[in-house]
């Protein structure tokens, strides 16, 4: 998998441009590799390929799917892959190992690349765009119901930016267009639009600006573009830092393309990964990771959307299953469930008044964000929030088909000390509102050893099915899937 589609800066004519495949490289939560892969090989119908390397998958596509690419739920951030090598012999000493990623560089076909980086540039520019004028219909149509004429002189003016101050999503463009990459769920019409466009493009893409040094100085139009390059490190037989790869690679591109270094104000984001003997290079397609889709409102400890995602497709949501979160915190996992399955009915809870009101914000958000694209009616989320206690639930005994939820690891939220009682009582109660026999119940703790000791002492009601180990910001945690009995559970009786 050495070269991306067909090597040469004149490579192909417009039917070849059309089908130019893509090696895309995406970061993943770790330990949900194999999530990621089922979730492209279901939408895009490419088979992944899981890197040795922990969190990251490899799959090709053609460039006109970048579109889907960047819908996908489980993935935290997008490259397309110049060149891997998976088996590469660093030199002994420093300077002979730096030297090598030097001159690596001139070798490197960079041409298909840089060729799909400036089409998914301009499909986040076009989705830019469309979002504000979805912004300015919405206002239009608000100002409309308030006052009568006001939406002629809106519409006359041109429908400038500032008609919509209080509008969702009214930030700098520049944060728009990442945003709106984020994985938002789109109707066909707009589908057919951005493939449509990405073919366009493809036929149109010359690569001018991309070439080294093509004639930037004489034409005045001509933009010199801003890089920066990132190294991802791993194994301890290196005899070079990640800062001196970045450092030395990073030269060696400058003087290759003629591009001005820039660490934080860049165009281009060169990748260099490196796990033992393995070498990917890549150029990135996301400013900002996909995980940050649906959370405006965060807490201490917002879950990412990308790990809600995988743990509600590890329990395999069905049609008019109830999915109750009873610790939803600021609302990431039951909200992730209402946009990718709202064929079930989500219901989210938290003792934490702080928490709910939060989770309620996010939601609002949410349907904001919705009603701002182009579509004649909102249909609103399958989705409800309450405030409860987690050891006394308002829900009927056995009405439940799913239950997710991330579990206070005693860290930020409570104690090591108590979660020695609220596990087994949350257990039971879970087990409680469960559907016996068909019921699960998928769980992220980082407190694994009282999590053991709890399931142990309820294993008349939960058997542990799988268990997946993750990386949550930093803490090595460990996601369980349980499967309700068939053992009853005597119903409490209850106070409300």
């Amino acid at each position: 998998m050495a070269e991306v589609g067909e090597a040469g800066p004149e490579a192909a004519g417009d039917g070849a441009a059309e089908e130019r495949v893509a090696v895309i490289g995406a970061t993943v939560p770790t330990g949900f590799e194999v999530t990621a892969a089922a979730e492209v090989q279901e939408k895009l119908g490419s088979a992944s390929r899981i890197s040795r390397d922990r969190g990251k998958i490899y799959f090709e596509v053609p460039a006109r799917s970048l579109p889907e690419v960047h819908r996908l739920r489980s993935v935290d951030n997008l490259f397309v892959v110049v060149e891997e090598f998976k088996d590469y012999q660093f030199k002994e000493t420093k300077e002979d190992a730096l030297k090598d990623l030097e001159d690596l560089v001139k070798k490197l076909p960079w041409a298909d690349p840089l060729k799909i980086w400036e089409l998914n540039n301009s499909l986040k520019k076009k989705k830019t765009k469309r979002k504000k004028q979805n912004l300015q219909r919405t206002a239009s149509k608000e100002k409309l119901n308030d006052g009568g004429e006001e939406e002629k002189d809106h519409r006359a003016a041109g429908g400038q930016e500032d008609c919509a101050p209080n509008t969702a999503g009214a930030e700098p463009a520049a944060d728009q267009s990442a945003e709106e990459m984020q994985g938002e769920a789109s109707q066909n019409e707009e589908d057919d639009n951005e493939q449509s466009e990405a073919k366009n493009k493809l036929h149109a893409s010359s690569g001018a600006e991309t070439k080294a040094g093509d004639d930037n100085k004489d034409e005045g139009d001509a933009k010199v573009l801003k890089f920066r390059v990132t190294c991802n490190r791993a194994g301890d037989k290196h005899s070079f830092t990640s800062n001196e790869a970045a450092r030395d690679f990073g030269g060696a591109v400058q003087e290759h393309f003629q591009w001005k270094a820039d660490m934080t104000n860049f165009d281009v984001e060169v990748l260099l990964n490196i796990h033992n003997n393995e070498v990917v290079v890549g150029i990135a397609l996301t400013e900002e990771s996909l995980h940050r889709r649906n959370i405006t409102h965060f807490g201490p400890t917002t879950l990412r959307s990308t790990l809600a995602y995988g743990m509600l497709r590890l329990c395999d949501p069905q049609p008019t299953d109830i999915i109750v979160d009873p610790m939803c915190g600021t609302g990431a996992i039951p909200i992730e469930g209402a946009m990718e399955w709202p064929g079930c009915y989500h219901i989210a809870g938290d003792n934490n008044p702080q928490a709910v009101k939060r989770a309620a914000s996010n939601i609002c958000s949410l349907l904001k964000k919705n009603e701002n694209k182009e579509s004649s009616a909102s249909l609103g989320a399958p989705l409800d929030i309450i405030q409860w206690d987690i050891c006394n639930l308002p829900l009927r005994t056995g009405s439940v088909d799913v239950i997710v939820t991330d579990m206070p690891f005693g860290k930020r939220i409570g104690s090591k000390k108590k979660n020695w009682d609220l596990y087994p009582a949350c257990l039971m109660e879970m087990g409680r509102i469960c559907t016996p026999g068909t019921g699960r119940a998928v769980l992220l703790t980082q407190d694994k050893k009282c999590f053991a000791k709890a399931l142990s002492r309820l294993g008349h009601i939960w058997r542990k099915n799988h268990t997946v180990w993750v990386n949550v910001g930093g803490l090595h945690a460990a996601v369980y899937l349980l499967k309700r009995t068939w053992e009853r559970v005597e119903e409490k009786r209850s106070f409300w």
